[in-house]
C-alpha cells in the first residue's frame, strides 16, 4: 500500500467563548492518497470547513483548540508543527481556495500584484516572467481578455471572475494538496465544468491531491474518488463515490441525496395582467481613456432586450458571469439608468428619477445574492424587516408595525420571537428567509431575485424554492429570477431568457429551452447542468 499524502486521525476541534466550550468537530478520521480527490459533504454547520482549516492551522487560536487528533502530511504532524514549518507548507505544498473570494482578495491591490506576490514569495519569479505566468494562469481558469484584467481590482470583477482569480492564485505553485472549500459556488455551470476539468487535468498531470468541500452532490459524483459525509461534527459515512451514491447506508446521506429543488412553475396564463414590460433595454458603460478621459468605447452590459412578465409568473434569466443578468434586473427596477421603454403595472417609468420612483418601490422589491452582506449587522431582525414600513407607511402605529413583522416572519417560516436577534445568529438559509421577509412585508407586485439560493446547501435551496413558490401563489407575485443554477431555474421559471455578452441568445418556455435548445451556447449551458439524454427520454415518456 502506498503511504497516504495526508492522514487525519481522531481530529477534534473545540471553540471556547464566554467560559463555554463547544465541540465543532468530534474525532474525525480520513486519508487522502496521492492524486486522489476526497469530497467532504454536509450541510452548513456540519464541521466541513472547520476540519479543512485545521489542516493548515488557520482557525482563530487560542479560541480554537484540538482536544485530540493528528494531521500527518508527508510524515509531519502539522498540528504540532512550529510556525516555520507551517509557513513552508502553506501556499506551497498545500494551498486553499475559500468560498467567498471578495473577503479573500485584497481590495487595494490589482489582480496582477496579488498573483505576482505569490510567485515572488514562493518561486522568486518577478518582472516579465511573473507577468507571463500570471497571464497563463488567468487563461487557464477562463478569464476572458486577461491582459485587460491585470490592472483590475477585485471590485471591478464579477463574483465568478473573482473566484477564478482565487483559483489561479491557489494553483500558481502547483501544490501537492489543494483544499477547495466550495470553490464553484459562485460560478456558472459552464465555468464550473471548465474549472473542474482544469482541476482534473492538473491532478492527472501533476499528481495533485484534493480535499473538495461542497454541498453540490452532482459535482461530487462527477469529480471525486471518495466521499465523506459529515453532520454535527462527525463523519457518518464514507467510501467510494459510486458506493455512497448507489447504496447509501446512513439516514443523513439519504436525506442529502434526496434534497434538491423539485416541482415546476405554475402553467403560464396569458390572461394574467402584465406587471413588467420592457422594450429595447440598453445599459452601456463608457470606457474612458487618455489624459482627457475621452470616451473611446462602451461596455454593452445589456444590449437591446425585450421582455414581458405577468402576475403569478417567473421569468428565469440565465447565462455566464458578466453576461448582463444582474444589470438587466437593476435596469428593470430602475436602480441604474438605462435606455429603452420600461413599463411597470401600465406606467412608463423609463425616465423616472430616483425621487419619482419612490412611490413604486414598495411594489418593486429585490432579494440579493448574499443575505449576510445585504442585512445590517447592527440592526435586529425585527428592525431590518420593518425598515421599509418606516419609509413607505410611516403613519402606522408601532403595534401595527410589530404585528406586520411577526406575520411576515411566520409566513417565511421563522419564529417571530427571533425578531430580537441579529443576522449573525442565524444560518445562511435563515438569513435568506429574513431577506425575503423584508421584501414581502411591503406587499410587492414584482420581486427581482438575484441568485437567492447560490450560497445555500441543497436541502436549504429546496426549502427556499418551495417558500418562493408558496409566496408567489399566495400573492400572485411576478418574479425575475436571476441564477446560474439551472436546476433551481427549472423548478421555478415559466420562461427562460439565455443571455450572453448583454444580448439574448435564446428565449422561450422553460422545458423547451432545457430539453430542446437551438443555439450552441444554450446547448453548452444545458449539457453542463443536466443529463440531457435522461431529461429528453423522460419528457417523451410523459
Amino acid at each position: 500500500m502506498t503511504e497516504p499524502l495526508l492522514t487525519i486521525r481522531d481530529l477534534s476541534v473545540a471553540f471556547h467563548q464566554g467560559g463555554k466550550t463547544s465541540l465543532a468537530v468530534d474525532k474525525v478520521s480520513f486519508e487522502i492518497g496521492k492524486g486522489e480527490v476526497v469530497a467532504l459533504v454536509g450541510e452548513s454547520g456540519s464541521g466541513k470547513s472547520v476540519t479543512a482549516n485545521s489542516i493548515l492551522k488557520l482557525l482563530p487560536y487560542p479560541a480554537a483548540s484540538h482536544p485530540s487528533g493528528e494531521v500527518i502530511f508527508k510524515g509531519v504532524d502539522l498540528l504540532n508543527a512550529n510556525e516555520k514549518v507551517l509557513r513552508g507548507v502553506r501556499g506551497n505544498d498545500i494551498t486553499q481556495i475559500f468560498q467567498e473570494p471578495m473577503t479573500s482578495l485584497n481590495p487595494l491591490h490589482t489582480i496582477e500584484r496579488q498573483i505576482g506576490e505569490i510567485l515572488e514569495l514562493h518561486q522568486a519569479i518577478t518582472g516579465e516572467a511573473a507577468r507571463k505566468r500570471t497571464l497563463e494562469l488567468l487563461n487557464q481558469v477562463g478569464i476572458r481578455e486577461p491582459e485587460k484584467r491585470l490592472k483590475a481590482y477585485p471590485h471591478e470583477l464579477s463574483g465568478g471572475q473573482r473566484q477564478r482569480v482565487m483559483i489561479a492564485m491557489a494553483l500558481a505553485n502547483r501544490p501537492d494538496l489543494l483544499i477547495a472549500d466550495e470553490p464553484t459556488t459562485a460560478l456558472d455551470v459552464t465555468v464550473q465544468a471548465q474549472i473542474l476539468e482544469l482541476l482534473k487535468e492538473l491532478k492527472d498531470v501533476h499528481g495533485m491531491s484534493m480535499l473538495f468541500i461542497t454541498h453540490d452532490l452532482g459535482i461530487v459524483r462527477r469529480f471525486a474518488d471518495r466521499v465523506c459525509v459529515m453532520t454535527n461534527g462527525k463523519i457518518v459515512e464514507s467510501g467510494p463515490v459510486e458506493t455512497i451514491f448507489d447504496n447509501p447506508q446512513h439516514d443523513y446521506t439519504r436525506h442529502l441525496l434526496a434534497a434538491e429543488p423539485k416541482g415546476s412553475a405554475p402553467p403560464a396564463d396569458a390572461e394574467k395582467p402584465i406587471v413588467v414590460e420592457a422594450e429595447d433595454i440598453k445599459v452601456w458603460f463608457p470606457i474612458k481613456t487618455g489624459f482627457l478621459r475621452k470616451v473611446t468605447d462602451y461596455v454593452k452590459a445589456v444590449d437591446g432586450i425585450d421582455l414581458n412578465l405577468r402576475a403569478g409568473q417567473t421569468l428565469g434569466v440565465v447565462g455566464e458571469s458578466g453576461s448582463g443578468k444582474t444589470t438587466l434586473g437593476l435596469a428593470l427596477t430602475r436602480l441604474i439608468s438605462s435606455k429603452g421603454r420600461i413599463a411597470f403595472i401600465g406606467t412608463d417609468i423609463s425616465a423616472y428619477s430616483f425621487a419619482e420612483m419612490k412611490p413604486f418601490r414598495n411594489r418593486m422589491q429585490v432579494v440579493f445574492q448574499d443575505p449576510y452582506g445585504s442585512l445590517s449587522p447592527r440592526m435586529t431582525v425585527g428592525d431590518i424587516v420593518a425598515e421599509g414600513l418606516a419609509v413607505h407607511e410611516p403613519s402606522i402605529t408601532p403595534e401595527e408595525r410589530d404585528r406586520r413583522v411577526c406575520d411576515v416572519l411566520k409566513e417565511v417560516g421563522l419564529d417571530p420571537q427571533t425578531r430580537w436577534r441579529y443576522p449573525h445568529e442565524f444560518s445562511g438559509g435563515q438569513r435568506q428567509r429574513i431577506a425575503i421577509a423584508r421584501a414581502m412585508i411591503l406587499k410587492p407586485r414584482f420581486v427581482m431575485l438575484d441568485e437567492p439560493t447560490s450560497a445555500l446547501d441543497m436541502s436549504v435551496q429546496a426549502q427556499v424554492v418551495d417558500l418562493l413558490r408558496e409566496l408567489q401563489a399566495a400573492h400572485d407575485l411576478a418574479y425575475l429570477f436571476i441564477s446560474h443554477d439551472l436546476k433551481v431555474v427549472r423548478a421555478l421559471a415559466n420562461d427562460i431568457i439565455v443571455m450572453r455578452l448583454g444580448k439574448v441568445v435564446e428565449q422561450g418556455p422553460t422545458e423547451q429551452i432545457i430539453t430542446a435548445p437551438k443555439e450552441d451556447y444554450t446547448k453548452a449551458l444545458m449539457a453542463a447542468a443536466f443529463d440531457l439524454k435522461a431529461i429528453r427520454s423522460k419528457a417523451v415518456s410523459q
